[in-house]
This record gives structure tokens, sequence and C-alpha cells, in this order.
């Protein structure tokens, strides 16, 4: 008798323990949501009123970098304004997020400057139609996405990435990693409403990557040149990695964020079985503190910068790749993004009276000597997009 109240006494004792756990998470991701919200505020009271975007903030510095709706990073602000109206209901948040998302409508209206055409329209329109279903952002998101399938060489069987690396460095038809993320763009529009062969046109870009931009161990190049006319493979470079053969950390983390989005959308399992083994070999060189030096051969590598932002990345993708595995991997990579989310969410991380970003010491592109050691947009989107999910992920276990 006095055995089975032991254990009914353990049991329970369990469970409260866990809820207990659960309950310090959740007030963890509320915390952290609340001090997005506030240094965006701080953001917004001082960014310029004339068309521009914060990009980053140099380590030495306090305030943003502003750019013109052209740059590759310009969906980013537009889109932590929806994730904050998102996650706070409150309206004013919405009314921001409208006003930034239609400074790029012109983006949809020209031919395409290069594949990142996803990053834009798809960060700030897309999150705008998924949160208020305003018809006038579906149309710029069709019309955006037909535009980026302009850039795609059937021959090849990927978009291309970099028209002016063509012009300026003699490249022929080039693709990098980070271009998987732009095909969530595509696969949106073929499914609501847009050209059907937009879906052929993400899949065969997944497909070729897949085979052409991976070594043996499954880290990844960033670049990829192809024979412009024939489609045939020639070799496999950097431009923001150390070595061509090295891993670019961030090149890594788009990969696992790609091919997750993408065995969603087609829930092909070769997909989601590729996602897992570039998930792997990125998460099994980490240091300790689960943030990733800026390339994982960087030389003197105790001493070289790290990436928040590869770090943020890979926490949301972790948290929904967790979703779509068995129960005993989930719970490894939710372990893992959870680490990745309590240091991101440290005083060594966040940047707090530092500056009016969410994040420090993510580095842009170390060989060209910019945006190393520095707070950057991407990098508080993606952990913002992160906390959200391990939100949404809580919830989902709680229902």
């Amino acid at each position: 008798m006095k055995y089975k109240f032991w254990i009914r006494a353990v049991a329970i004792g369990m469970i409260v323990t866990l809820a207990q756990c659960e309950k310090t998470a959740s007030d963890d991701v509320k915390t952290s949501l609340t001090y997005c919200a506030e240094q965006a505020s701080k953001t917004l009271v001082n960014i310029p009123h004339n068309g521009v975007m914060p990009r980053n903030i140099d380590s030495r510095e306090t305030n943003w970098r502003y750019v013109p709706v052209e740059d590759w990073t310009s969906g980013f602000w537009p889109g932590i304004l929806w994730y904050i109206y998102e996650a706070t209901g409150d309206a004013k948040w919405k009314t921001e997020a409208d006003k930034y998302t239609r400074m790029l409508t012109p983006l949809s209206q020209q031919p395409a400057h290069d594949h990142d055409l996803g990053f834009q329209i798809f960060s700030s329109f897309g999150n705008g139609y998924r949160l208020t279903h305003d018809s006038t952002y579906r149309e710029v998101i069709l019309r955006t996405a037909d535009t980026l399938a302009t850039l795609y060489n059937p021959k090849a069987g990927t978009i291309l990435s970099w028209p002016g690396m063509v012009r300026e460095k003699g490249w022929p038809h080039n693709t990098i990693i980070d271009n998987m993320i732009n095909l969530e763009l595509l696969f949106w529009a073929s499914r609501e409403g847009g050209n059907k062969a937009l879906y052929d046109i993400a899949v065969h870009h997944a497909e070729t990557t897949m085979k052409n931009h991976f070594r043996p161990d499954y880290t990844s190049y960033h670049v990829v040149l192809y024979d412009t006319l024939t489609g045939a493979k020639i070799k496999g470079i950097t431009h923001q990695g150390l070595a061509d053969e090295s891993t670019w950390a961030r090149g890594q983390a788009w990969a696992i964020y790609g091919f997750t989005m993408v065995y969603r959308e087609t829930k092909d399992t070769r997909f989601l079985d590729f996602a897992q083994k570039v998930a792997d070999v990125y998460l099994k060189d980490l240091p300790d503190d689960y943030i990733p030096y800026w390339d994982f051969h960087a030389v003197n590598i105790a001493d070289a910068p790290r990436d928040a932002s590869a770090a943020a990345i890979t926490a949301s993708a972790l948290f929904e790749l967790s979703g779509y595995v068995p129960a005993d991997k989930g719970e490894y990579y939710r372990k893992m993004a959870d680490g990745m989310l309590h240091t991101l969410s440290s005083d060594k991380y966040q940047s707090r009276q530092q500056n009016s970003s969410f994040l420090l010491h993510s580095t842009g592109h170390k060989p060209n000597g910019t945006e190393i050691d520095a707070s950057i947009i991407y990098a508080d989107y993606y952990y913002l997009e992160a906390l959200l999910r391990k939100q949404k992920g809580q919830k989902r276990s709680d229902a």
C-alpha cells in the first residue's frame, strides 16, 4: 500500500514539475516577445519617414543603418511588425506593418533584379496576407512570384540568384543556398491561384540543389556555378564563407530552413530526410552555447566572430522540423532550438540598452569586412519567428 502511494506521489510530482517547466518556458517566451515589441517601438520613434528600412547596426554604433526598398533585406522590418502584431493583437502594429509593407509594392512591378524577391515580398506581404487576407496583398504576391520565375533556367533546373555576378565576375548561371528560402513564394502562389508551373519550378530547384549543392557529409556550398547553356554543374564555391570547401554557418542554416519548408509544401519524404541530414551535421559541431562561429572552419575559431543570425534561422527551422519527425528526434530538435533561444535571449546576445535591435553578434559578410559582430535585421526577424513558433508549439501541447 505504501509502495503504491509512493509511486502515485512520484507521478504527481513529475506532472507538477513538468507543468512548472512548461509555465516557466511560456513565461520566458512571453518576456522575450514583450522585449521585442519594446525594442521595435524604439526603432519606430527614430526611423526616417522617407521610404527606407533598417538593416544593421555595427558593433561600435548605436543607430540603425537604413537602406532603400531595393535592398535584399527590406522585407524583414515589415515582417517583424507583422509578427509583433500577431504576438500582441495590438492594432497599432498592424497599421505600421501595413505602411511599411506597401512601400515594397514597386518591387512587384518591375523585372527581377535577383532572387531575393522571396525574402522581400513574402516576409512582408506574405505575413500580411496570412494575418489579414487583404486581397491587395495577394495580388502583389502572385505578381512577384511570376517575376521571380523569370530567373529560372530549365537547363540547370534552378533559379538564377545573382544576375549581377554574370556581369561583374563573369560567373555563368549561379545559384546560392539562400535561394531555397525564396521557393516558399512560388509554392504559395501555385496553391493560391497562381500559375501551377510555379510548383514544378520550386520542386526542380530543390531537387537540383539537393543533388549539386552538398558535399558527401551534407555540408553546403554557398554558391554553385552551372553552364548557362547546358545546365551542367561546373563547381561549388563560396562568396561569404571562409573558403570554397568550408561550411559557412548561415548557409547551412538556410539549407535546414529551406528543405524543412519544401517538405511542408510537398510532403515528399526525400526532402524531410534531407532536412534532417543537413540539420544533424550543423548541430554536431555547435559550441556549447548553441551559437555557431561565422564559419565552422574559421581560423583561430575560439576567437572568431559568432553568427546569431544563423542560430535564429536554425532555431526557427528546428521548431518546425521537430513536428515532422518521430517523437524522440523531435524532442532532440526542440531541445537544441530551446538552447539556441535561451542563449539568444540572454544578456550576452540581446541588445537591450545598447541599441534598438533585438540581438547582438551577427556576422553578415566577413570576407568583405562588413556587418561583423553586428546587429542585423534578419537575425531579429528569425529570432522573433522562432519565439512565435515555440509559443505556438506550447499551445498545441496544452490543447
